[in-house]
């Protein structure tokens, strides 16, 4: 495949950010961004399968009346007439909402997910839905109701998951922004995989409901103490729009974070100036591709010498967290529940997701988890006072090919096939804040991601990075050619 490059006669959607500004300049309607946005799915999204569900004749209503608005003299909000896609793990009001699952095949939500009321509130236009694993389960986009999301790079491989259409989507130019959500990864891992950013807030920074929160929606109602929903756009800037729409507290969510004085628009690299990082290959127990570890070190050493930053090589000594995180997964999942539902209907599911249902938990498996996710808090907390950053390869390979759940080895090293992304859920289990960045590309054209995870709460040393990082190796420019051939 060839490598990437600039696309200077093809002229995608605009960032949210420059598309806002002229919208609520009037130098263009709301109507004309979302018929781009709808035209541009039309003829792109056949190969990839990023939407499961669209609704034009809504989000042209909603754009009408942004313009409306604008035409009275009104402030639609900050993100008036942007295009914004939902992953289907986040309800809308009025349009379909299947969590990826034939079990909920038919679901209409009565209430807009918190998220998509402050998103409408901003004055974005939701234009459909984006393609998920089945309730999140699972590192790539495989669920039994929808086609299989395909890589923007090469339709042939994964763009990895769960927030699989969500990345695909914003790769493919289809929408400027998109919502994903990460219980362990599923934000970062795909952005990695297709060459955009991806942040997963801290825990608790933007709130959710009725996700995770409704206990009469089996499936849906898990992942409560690990799930976080975040941006995933094509520069940071729109990214720290999105959450300073996003964030915030609601009684609605017991966890939500109290308002902080953030100015999430701040994104200046003055005070990158001589901060100090860490990174490691592979945390000290993973096996990882040698050309992908190469690639996200050379991406951590550029970053310290632009800004003179103090860089080491060091990992927190957590060993492998995926048993823990496997168990805590389970804990969190109405498994009585997705039982009955199935039963009922004659149903299966995913295999990751029938695994996870087949296996015998015991309380003391659940009690050690607990206990072990306190351990690796204790080791975090103290590793990042020596630390104002950690750095990471995003994945541990590139992508792979579609119908796969992952490959069975990795740098000549034999993994189960779903061990493919050590790093990111550490970071939920933790709570702390980590975005995946554009890095480079393998030799093959693969994209590759650099994970950034900063301290606790620490939301905007992590933007500024990405920001800063993405001053010295910018991406915004670099399309996949299934897009500029369109």
């Amino acid at each position: 495949m060839a490598k990437p490059q600039s696309a200077e006669r093809y002229q995608p959607s605009e960032d949210a950010l420059v598309l806002s500004r002229r919208i609520r300049r009037r130098d263009m309607s709301a109507r004309e961004a979302v018929v781009a946005a709808l035209e541009r799915i039309a003829a792109l999204d056949g190969a990839l399968s990023a939407f499961c569900t669209l609704d034009p004749d809504v989000a042209l209503q909603e754009a009408a009346a942004v313009d409306r608005r604008l035409a009275a003299g009104e402030d639609p909000g900050p993100l008036a007439g942007v295009p914004v896609a939902v992953k289907d793990l986040i309800s809308t009001k009025g349009m379909r909402t299947t969590f990826g699952s034939p079990l909920y095949r038919d679901n209409i939500p009565e209430e807009d997910d918190i998220v998509v009321e402050r998103l409408r509130r901003s004055g974005a236009v939701i234009i459909g839905k984006t393609n998920t694993s089945e309730f999140g389960y699972g590192p790539v986009g495989h669920n039994n109701l929808f086609p299989t999301t395909r890589n923007p790079w090469n339709t042939a491989l994964t763009p990895g998951g769960s927030s699989a259409g969500s990345v695909a989507a914003v790769a493919a130019g289809m929408a400027p922004l998109a919502l994903g959500s990460d219980g362990g990864g599923s934000i970062r891992v795909p952005a990695g995989l297709t060459g955009v950013f991806g942040i997963k807030p801290s825990w608790g920074r933007v709130p959710l409901y009725p996700g995770c929160r409704d206990e009469k929606t089996p499936g849906a109602s898990g992942w409560e103490s690990l799930e976080h929903i975040g941006p995933i756009s094509r520069t940071v800037a729109d990214a720290a729009l999105a959450l300073s729409v996003l964030s915030g507290p609601t009684p609605k969510d017991r966890h939500s974070l109290p308002c902080e004085d953030i100015d999430w628009m701040e994104l200046s690299p003055d005070s990158l100036k001589g901060i100090r990082v860490a990174f490691t290959r592979d945390l000290g127990f993973a096996p990882v591709d040698p050309e992908i570890a190469a690639i996200a070190e050379s991406a951590a050493g550029a970053f310290a010498a632009a800004f003179d930053a103090e860089l080491e090589i060091a990992a927190p000594e957590t060993g492998d967290t995926q048993e823990i995180f496997s168990a805590l997964v389970a804990l969190d999942t109405d498994r009585n529940g997705l039982r009955k539902m199935a039963a009922a209907s004659g149903t299966g599911f995913t295999p990751q997701l029938a695994r996870l249902l087949d296996i015998r938990w015991t309380a003391d498996d659940f009690t050690n988890a607990i206990l072990q996710r306190k351990r690796v808090n204790n080791v975090l907390w103290r590793f990042m006072e020596r630390f104002d950053l950690l750095f990471t390869p995003t994945c541990s390979i590139g992508a792979f090919p579609i119908d796969s759940e992952g490959p069975d080895a990795v740098g000549g090293a034999a993994i189960d096939p779903g061990q493919w992304t050590p790093f990111s859920a550490l970071a939920n289990l933790t709570g702390q804040p980590a975005a995946s960045v554009p890095a480079g590309f393998t030799s093959d054209g693969r994209p590759v991601g650099l994970q950034i995870m900063g301290r606790h709460l620490d939301d905007p040393g992590v933007l500024r990075a990405a920001a800063g990082f993405e001053q010295i190796r910018p991406w915004r420019h670099l399309w996949p050619h299934l897009v500029q051939e369109a």
